[in-house]
């Protein structure tokens, strides 16, 4: 075992302990941000560059660490800084944490997938490395897969560092878009006294449109079989 490969791994799991020994998924909650709404909006306006980078890094380490609050975070950009800046921010910062999980992944399992896969396993990730800006950006688009999952798969079949970041920063903003412009609205919903419910976000209509985007993003693949088929 390389020690070196794999020592970010070891890092890593041990500040995904550290946080939960801590709690810090508490901080990561609705009524968090609904408990420190005015200090935090009091930090923004006064310290409006070094809260979006505290925001950016923030939503870095919770998408690195897999911290359950990725999505209560990008209600928090649209609520903190508005649907632009609150929407480029989330992506940037999401768009970190994954590649950085990406890496190490692929460091710390890479060589030793490689060298156990079976004939199967060898045979998918071919295939996979062949399109697989066309494959992630699908994944990326449709909001049925678990994004820790979706970070990690590609780091096993071996994907291309290039191409991974370009499909997961274009794949997320349809999505980030929708949760922060419904962010910007709860500080209505918050003086209003109503319930909010994350399901109400995603509409059947929107949820139509972005596996629609998922498909299309399937249409070079599709394409490129389809000239590769005998006639």
């Amino acid at each position: 075992m390389n020690l070196k490969r794999v020592a970010p791994l070891f890092v890593l799991m041990a500040l995904v302990a550290a946080a939960f020994a801590f709690r810090l998924d508490r901080y990561l909650t609705l009524e968090a941000l609904k408990d420190h709404r005015a200090l935090l909006l009091v930090f923004v306006e006064s310290h409006a560059f070094l809260a979006a980078i505290g925001f950016v890094l923030a939503y870095a380490a919770v998408v690195a660490l897999s911290l359950p609050g990725a999505t209560i975070m990008t209600l928090a950009g649209g609520f903190l800084f508005g649907v632009p800046l609150g929407a480029t921010l989330t992506v940037i910062g999401a768009t970190v944490g994954a590649t950085l999980l990406f890496v190490i992944a692929r460091s710390a399992f890479g060589d030793l997938l490689r060298q156990r896969a079976g004939p199967f396993l060898a045979r998918m990730a071919e295939g996979f490395r062949k399109d697989a800006f066309s494959y992630l950006l699908f994944l990326r688009l449709v909001p049925a897969f678990p994004f820790w999952a979706v970070n990690l798969v590609p780091a096993l079949l071996d994907m291309r560092l290039a191409p991974y970041v370009a499909a997961t920063a274009l794949g997320i903003i349809p999505g980030t878009t929708v949760y922060t412009a419904f962010g910007a609205s709860l500080g209505q919903v918050f003086d209003a006294g109503d319930d909010v419910r994350l399901k109400d976000v995603f509409s059947p209509t929107l949820i139509a449109a972005l596996v629609g985007l998922g498909l299309l993003s399937l249409l070079p693949v599709a394409l490129r079989r389809l000239r590769k088929a005998p006639s």
